[in-house]
């Protein structure tokens, strides 16, 4: 076989291929001292089925639904010393339960780090939200067992934020596509309408959406999951509203 020689300096070098969990790190905002946590917290149990001497992920998940019920019970028992215990057990399942999971581990693109069997990523498995929402419980525990009760409590409530203070604002306080179905029955008799489409593959989708009220435009809205979108869309309506017609 003929010496092929130096590379041409010529010719680009082929693009690296992105570390998934390179991204996943930057995008939860922890830099792992023990990458193999992390790794861990990836493995879905289809892909121990094909490979027996791998451990499946879900001793991390049973841990990161400890913490992240902690770090949340502990965060909105401080700071609404006014609402009662029904009030806050309400408050806590708005915010920890497995949509919400699902959808954190779309906006962080933990997709595509998923280690899959073949057979349930040949089936779409790094978009189911089962699977999403286990594996976000896990990678929480990973964050927890890596750097501790602080940081991994600061990871919780850095990502549900927004979320809590939405469910706390009490209803349609913070829930923009109630705001806006309430005020547009009352003085439009019309309740809005949203329309939504979505780009890209299903493991890293963006969703667009655009409300209108008696056939007319009043909002877009684009967010990782439909339900974001559709809340981003009513939240611009709303504003509109309120700058041009003075919405209570």
């Amino acid at each position: 076989m003929p010496d092929p020689g130096p590379a041409d300096p010529g010719r680009p070098e082929p693009p690296a291929v992105p570390d998934p969990l390179d991204a996943l790190e930057r995008a939860i905002g922890h830099r792992f001292t023990d990458r193999d946590r992390l790794a861990a917290a990836m493995v879905h149990r289809s892909y121990c089925a094909e490979h027996p001497a791998v451990v499946p992920n879900e001793r991390l998940e049973f841990l990161g639904d400890a913490v992240l019920g902690l770090a949340v019970t502990d965060h909105i028992y401080r700071r609404h010393p006014e609402l009662p215990e029904g009030e806050l057990a309400k408050l806590r399942a708005g915010v920890v339960n497995a949509e919400v999971l699902a959808e954190l581990a779309v906006e962080v693109g933990l997709g595509p780090a998923l280690v899959l069997g073949r057979g349930e990523d040949a089936s779409g498995g790094r978009a189911k939200p089962s699977i999403l929402a286990d594996a976000m419980e896990a990678v929480i525990a990973a964050v927890y067992l890596d750097a501790g009760w602080a940081v991994a409590s600061d990871l919780v409530l850095r990502l549900l934020a927004d979320r809590i203070e939405a469910g706390s604002a009490g209803p349609g306080g913070g829930d923009y596509k109630t705001r806006l179905q309430e005020y547009a029955t009352r003085a439009f008799e019309h309740l809005p309408r949203y329309q939504i489409r979505a780009e890209g593959p299903d493991h890293s989708k963006q969703f667009f959406a655009v409300v209108t009220i008696g056939g007319e435009i009043r909002g877009h809205g684009q967010g990782r999951s439909k339900k974001q979108a559709e809340q981003a869309a009513a939240q611009a309506a709303w504003v509109a509203l309120e700058r041009d017609a003075g919405a209570p």
